[in-house]
């Protein structure tokens, strides 16, 4: 035992400074590549790199995971459940307000430089074009076919080409529509446009609706002049609208939810919420938002922060938040309190844009519920509405940290972490998209942090003051080999001398 004692004393006094300040230097040194290989993997897959790897290859190691056979087909059963509604969270909708390509898209890059679309967004419009706007019988009709390789071709002036190429044949509606959408310069040229594309809409549908029991055939070909003839009037309306004829946008939207009431998917009451906004006819909102803000049906940041301005403008003008805390919250504050939460819950990134601590930029054509480009859509159109409420912008600012917490869910599912990904395919290259909840560095990440920091700052004292640090680490050592010493001394007392003797030769 005295031998051990006397091996381990020489070996720390053989021990120079410069060793400790070569170990120091060493343990900095390596703490350092792997807090910047951390950082990097952190900062492009947004995860650890140590943590995923103790959770995917240590933990089955180590028996963290269950063989029983029917755990893991409920736990697959479950990973596939919450993957679908991972997808079905980061669905991509069509933006119910986007602006007009040609009239308003390309002027801004005339104007900037700059691509307000991306290539994903413009290519789920060329999606959806060919859903609404073709249907398998277009090959039978010359303007059709034409219009059907039309929507599938990237080129917008081979668009345009086509698109009057088939006006060359007959009055054919889509042909008008492409030229609404992407020629016109201005609203009230692409309004004339969509005027003859009713016109011959509205021919088609009509005898399209005689003929829809005659077969499938029929029958697609019906749905497809439907969907041609809703789309016509939706845009007619947002032209009304944007030329300032706001009262006839209203009457409008009104009819044509009154005609096809079915057709949901077009989302045309978030453009005559904000039309009624516009004209300032509350209670005609509060009326629109019965009816859509059910639990039953789907939200979005229109119905939500619409109904959170129509709760706040009732207490706004009064609201002052050191009177709230002394007094308590009326009825009516805790109803708009509520309603603000509501929101913020459904979409984190809304009140940036409302309160202008983030510039906007031009909505897109396609948003994710939820996401940032929903908030770039819903801020671009209503943030005159809430300017105009008296107070509700100030209260809406005492609440600008509700999202933090709320990150989990309590009226919605957990806010999901696809957003940010998708945004970014939605959202042009200049601007800088908003991320929530911002990602909290990895535990693995401080840890070799603070190693690197401890072991460099070492390495400085060492290298300084070498006799010093070395009466340290030698007291340090010892210590440490304390709780081994005590322990050899009463398992020598304990075992007899002979024994021991066999064990120390061993």
């Amino acid at each position: 035992m005295f031998g051990t004692e006397s091996s381990l004393s020489m070996f720390l006094n053989t021990l120079t400074p410069k060793f400790y300040v070569a170990l120091t230097g060493t343990s900095s040194l390596i703490s350092g590549l792997i807090l910047i290989f951390e950082w990097w993997y952190f900062r492009k897959y947004g995860t650890s790199f140590i943590e995923q790897v103790s959770v995917s290859h240590l933990r089955p190691l180590l028996g963290g995971v269950d063989n029983n056979s029917s755990n893991n087909s409920n736990s697959s059963n479950g990973d596939s459940d919450s993957n679908r509604q991972s997808v079905s969270e980061c669905k991509v909708w069509r933006n119910p307000l986007n602006l007009f390509r040609g009239a308003e898209y390309n002027r801004y890059t005339w104007v900037t430089g700059r691509e307000p679309l991306t290539y994903y967004d413009m290519n789920l419009s060329a999606q959806d074009h060919q859903t609404f706007f073709t249907c398998d019988s277009d090959h039978l009709r010359p303007a059709d076919a034409i219009m059907q390789k039309a929507w599938r071709e990237r080129n917008p002036q081979a668009r345009i080409s086509a698109a009057h190429e088939a006006l060359e044949i007959n009055e054919c509606a889509t042909a008008y529509i492409l030229l609404a959408e992407e020629e016109a310069t201005t609203i009230a040229e692409a309004e004339k446009l969509f005027k003859q594309a009713l016109k011959a809409g509205d021919g088609c549908y009509r005898r399209s609706q005689q003929l829809q029991h005659h077969g499938s055939q029929y029958e697609a070909q019906h749905r497809r002049d439907t969907n041609v003839l809703v789309y016509i009037k939706r845009r007619l309306a947002m032209c009304a609208r944007r030329l300032g004829r706001t009262r006839e946008a209203v009457k409008m939207m009104r009819d044509l939810m009154k005609e096809f009431p079915l057709l949901s998917m077009f989302n045309i009451h978030e453009n005559l919420l904000e039309a009624l906004l516009e004209l300032q006819a509350y209670a005609d909102v509060q009326a629109v938002l019965a009816k859509y803000d059910d639990i039953s049906l789907p939200k979005s940041a229109t119905i939500c922060y619409t109904a959170a301005l129509l709760k706040a403008r009732a207490v706004s003008d009064k609201f002052s938040p050191e009177a709230a805390s002394r007094r308590g919250l009326s009825t009516a504050e805790m109803n708009a309190v509520e309603a603000i939460h509501r929101a913020v819950e459904f979409n984190p990134h809304v009140p940036k844009y409302l309160l202008e601590m983030k510039s906007l930029i031009l909505p897109p054509e396609h948003i994710l519920k939820r996401g940032d480009s929903e908030a770039i859509a819903y801020a671009f159109f209503h943030l005159s509405h809430w300017k105009r409420v008296e107070g509700a912008l100030n209260l809406l600012h005492s609440f600008r940290m509700i999202p933090y917490p709320l990150e989990k869910g309590h009226l919605f599912y957990p806010y999901p972490i696809c957003t940010e990904t998708a945004d970014r395919e939605l959202l042009p290259s200049f601007h800088e998209v908003s991320v929530y909840p911002k990602k909290e560095l990895p535990f693995f990440i401080l840890f070799t942090a603070g190693l690197c920091s401890f072991t460099a700052m070492l390495a400085l004292l060492t290298h300084q003051f070498p006799e010093l640090m070395g009466v340290f680490a030698k007291a340090f050592l010892s210590t440490l080999f304390a709780p081994l010493n005590f322990v050899m001394e009463k398992v020598e007392n304990i075992l007899p001398s002979s024994l021991w003797h066999q064990l120390t030769r061993v």
